[in-house]
């Protein structure tokens, strides 16, 4: 940082990561005339009235601090840009900078910023350094609601209740308290979460599973530990009676064809466990569904015919009850949720 900023400044300016409003600066011992000569030479301007004190180009931290130095102190960080601050669904910090202030200020864009008035003012708003960000919860259901496709929608409530940054019980509190908008997909979304399912193939697949005549009901990502006590691989959905573990393999996580395609009917421990186990992929249950149900059946009525069980103990996984949000700083005093 500057050392030629006065002790005030160059101390907020560490806090605030090197972005200051004029008013800051300003307030904090500079003339107008040092302002006007070190922008555009030393500084930068990053959105109106808000200054980066470096003319390189802004991290995602400047981004996100120049765009609540923009919007006021009583805003906070929304929908997908909280989100990916909170590590959510693998999303990345973008534009626009998502940016929510308290009714009745006004709603507005500017450059690389969205800011949304709200009366949603019961949210717990969350500190992180010199960031406000809105609940893991909220952050997650406004983000599949602004999401592009249903999937992708689908894919951010599920990934959020799966990584335990949000519970159901606050993903349904938010669907329910955004009102109509865009609750359709919301309520899918939630329903995915519900299930149980880690990712939106799995939900597909226990959808399918569902569907059956022949299999008895089946569990999604339930514990399962040898006779010796210790865990095994998570299987993606269970039937307990045959000790059947389907898998869900993708091809995105592997970097060959071959590495990917050699996953598909393996998992080792489970099968050293003597566990019947039948690996599918997301493709084949969007596009094959009837051939990964006929195999899956076919897998089960064998097991059942041979009498022979894994000698393995399978615990049901919970969703309701075993999501926790990640404990942060809150700000007790700031906007509180309400209607968008």
């Amino acid at each position: 940082m500057d050392p030629r900023l006065p002790t005030a400044l160059h101390e907020l300016a560490l806090h605030q990561h090197g972005v200051l409003t004029r008013r800051q600066l300003l307030e904090g011992g500079l003339t107008p005339a040092q302002l006007r000569t070190r922008l555009g030479r030393e500084w930068r301007l990053l959105l109106r009235g808000v200054v980066l004190l470096s003319n390189g180009v802004p991290s995602d931290q400047q981004r996100l601090v120049a765009a609540l130095l923009f919007a006021g102190p009583r805003s906070w960080l929304a929908g997908p840009t909280a989100a990916a601050v909170h590590g959510i669904a693998g999303l990345c910090v973008s534009n626009p900078i998502h940016v929510l202030v308290p009714a009745p200020q006004r709603s507005r864009a500017h450059a690389w910023v969205l800011v949304r008035n709200t009366t949603l003012l019961d949210e717990p708003v969350h500190r992180r350094g010199p960031l406000r960000l809105s609940c893991p919860a909220r952050a997650a259901v406004d983000a599949a609601a602004a999401a592009p496709s249903t999937e992708q929608a689908r894919g951010v409530l599920v990934a959020a209740a799966q990584s335990r940054k949000a519970r159901l019980s606050d993903l349904a509190h938010w669907t329910l308290a955004r009102g109509q908008v865009g609750s359709r997909r919301l309520h899918e979304g939630l329903e995915l979460a519900a299930s149980g399912a880690w990712s939106v193939p799995e939900a597909d697949l226990l959808r399918l599973l569902s569907s059956s005549t022949v299999l008895p009901p089946v569990w999604a990502n339930p514990e399962v530990r040898d006779q010796r006590g210790r865990r095994l691989t998570t299987p993606d959905a269970w039937i307990d009676d045959v000790a059947l573990a389907v898998m869900v393999h993708s091809r995105q996580w592997h970097a060959d064809s071959l590495a990917w395609e050699s996953t598909v009917e393996h998992d080792t421990d489970l099968q050293t466990a003597r566990v019947v186990v039948v690996g599918v992929t997301p493709h084949s249950i969007a596009a094959r569904p009837r051939w990964v149900l006929d195999r899956i059946e076919a897998a089960y009525l064998e097991a059942r015919a041979s009498g022979v069980r894994a000698n393995v103990v399978a615990t049901p996984h919970d969703p309701w009850s075993t999501g926790r949000t990640v404990p942060m700083q809150r700000e007790h005093d700031g906007p509180a949720p309400g209607r968008a």
